[in-house]
């Protein structure tokens, strides 16, 4: 019988190496709905949710918006969107 009440046992660590961080954040309207996107350096997703939240407005609080994802550089990344929305998005570069 385990006596751990359902907390789970540390892992020992492994040689995998850390998850690159995000690098840009783009605020962007999807059907009627603004969602943040976090995005690589690579410019590969890794996230998508409500750009409502208090946690996009602690990300963005002190940085500057861009109005880039118009760009031959996104277009791979935001195909999904039209040309009018690229055109609306806030593309924040996040600090590493």
């Amino acid at each position: 019988m385990s006596h751990g009440f359902g907390i789970e046992i540390p892992h020992s660590r492994s040689n995998v190496p850390p998850r690159p961080r995000s690098r840009y954040l783009v605020v962007i309207d999807s059907g009627g709905f603004t969602v943040a996107r976090l995005f690589l350096e690579s410019r590969e997703q890794v996230a998508e949710f409500d750009a409502g939240t208090e946690e996009v407005a602690q990300m963005v609080g002190h940085l500057r918006a861009e109005r880039t994802a118009g760009e031959p550089a996104w277009d791979r990344a935001l195909a999904g969107h039209s040309a009018a929305e690229r055109a609306d998005a806030r593309v924040y570069v996040l600090e590493i």
